[in-house]
This record gives structure tokens, sequence and C-alpha cells, in this order.
């Protein structure tokens, strides 16, 4: 698949942005009637251009550090900076894909309408052009502009994926925040998306949850090994991975379509 090079520009900046773009300082978070952290002593910063992935087992916390970001979830301790602003704030330069999205796949809304849902302006107010020119520019980005009266319901996994996508980036956002976006979705789809977050990256910085390991040598500039803390942030690392899952991980390349196999001791 051809991937489309026809990228929004992100929203002029106003005055000097530091190119950290968000900062956490010693996070907590702890939740009712649970002794344990679900986050514990998390301290990291974001850059302009970065594209993350953040690896680590079920249960470790990685889908609550991306709510953290978007100020869903407030901190137990520490601090969170987001475009120099409190997460409330600073979300609205935020794309978020969640790992599990809200639609009824029976109702009848169009390809269209789902992306137009991104640029929701706020009870009673109307849609404008401008919104209109947004969705056609996201859905060529994913190259679903000739699907966009399409019942969702109709779509496979992988052009739903791709809407979703194309919702978040309507907001034309600095920051894009992916949820297991792969978890669903074919080899062949899995690939046109690591090629598009390559291209999107020109743009903006990407934070994408994943256990696709091979992919993460393949596409990916840094990881953060997760469970409840940090255990690893940097360039690719086997042997950070490995303290991660507490397992031995054998690494394919996965442009060749290959297998990640994970190894329980």
């Amino acid at each position: 698949m051809k991937i489309c090079e026809n990228l929004p520009k992100n929203s002029q900046k106003k005055g000097k942005m530091s190119d950290d773009i968000v900062v956490l300082k010693d996070v907590f978070v702890y939740f009712e009637g649970i002794n344990t952290p679900i986050l514990e002593n998390i301290s990291f910063s974001v850059k302009e251009d970065d594209l993350i992935a953040i690896m680590g087992p079920n249960g470790g916390g990685k889908t609550t550090l991306l709510k953290v970001i978007l100020g869903l979830i407030k901190p137990s301790k520490g601090s969170v900076e987001v475009f120099g602003m409190p997460p409330r704030e600073g979300r609205k330069f935020i794309g978020y894909v969640p790992q599990h999205f809200s639609f009824d796949l029976s109702f009848p809304i169009s390809v269209f309408d789902a992306v137009l849902m991104g640029k929701y302006n706020g009870m009673l107010k109307r849609n404008r052009e401008e919104d209109f020119k947004a969705v056609e520019k996201a859905l060529k980005m994913v190259e679903m502009e000739d699907f966009k009266d399409r019942q969702i319901g109709k779509l496979s996994g992988g052009q739903l994926q791709r809407v979703l996508i194309a919702r978040a980036l309507v907001r034309e956002p600095k920051l894009l925040l992916l949820d297991e976006p792969t978890a669903s979705i074919d080899p062949e789809m899995q690939n046109y998306l690591y090629e598009l977050l390559l291209n999107l990256r020109k743009r903006m910085a990407i934070i994408i949850v994943t256990h696709d390991i091979g992919a993460v040598s393949d596409y990916i500039d840094k990881i953060m090994c997760l469970n409840r803390r940090i255990f690893y942030f940097g360039p690719m690392k086997l042997s950070e991975l490995k303290k991660t899952y507490e397992s031995s991980v054998e690494l394919i390349n996965h442009r060749m379509h290959r297998c990640v196999e994970n190894k329980a001791k």
C-alpha cells in the first residue's frame, strides 16, 4: 500500500516552546482500595519528534499512563505537564486512539460522520466548512477517502482502525497516542500502520502501546519497558525487554511478516 504524504501541518506555535512536550516527575497512581500503586515513581519526558513504544505485561500500567497524560486520571503524587500546561488543558493538542472504541457498529453512521466526531465543537455548535475539509484530509491520509459514505459496521477490522486513527488526526494534533492499535488486524495492515506512523512522526510526536516486539526493532526510536514502574527508557534493548516481561524474547524481522515468539521460562 502507498502511504499518503499529504500530512497536515501542526498549529502555529505561540512563543518559544521547549522540545519537551510532555514531562512527568515522580508520578504515583493508586486506585481506591488498592495498596499497591498502579504506577510507581514514573519520571520521563517526551520530545516533539519522538516515536516511542510502551511495552510491558498486561496489567503493568500502560493504558493508565496514557490516561495520566490525557488528564483522564489524576496522579496520587507527582506532577504532569503537557505542552507546558496541566494535562486537561494540554490535551487539546493530543489525538488519542483507545484500545477499545465506543462505536455501536449497528448504528447507521458513515465513515465521514464518525471522523467528524473528532472535531466536536461543543453542544449546539454547528460544524464549519473547515471541519469538513479537515475530515477529507484525515481520510486521505489513511487512504479511506473512497469509503467516506460507507456505514462503519461494514468495514473490516483494519479499515475500522484506520477510521479511528483519522478521527484522532482530524484535530491536527502535536502528539498522537495509540493504545494497542495492531491488536486485531492482519499482518499486512500492521505493516501499513507502522509505515503510516513513520510518515506521521514528521509532523507530531507519537506514543504507541504495543506487544509487537518485532515492530519495535524496525520502526520505533525509543522503548519504555513498563511494569508498574519504568525498568528502561531509551533505544531498543532486548535485555531490558526480558527484565520487563520476565521471559526470554526472540526477535524476528517484522517486515518479513515473520513471527515474534516469547518463550516462558
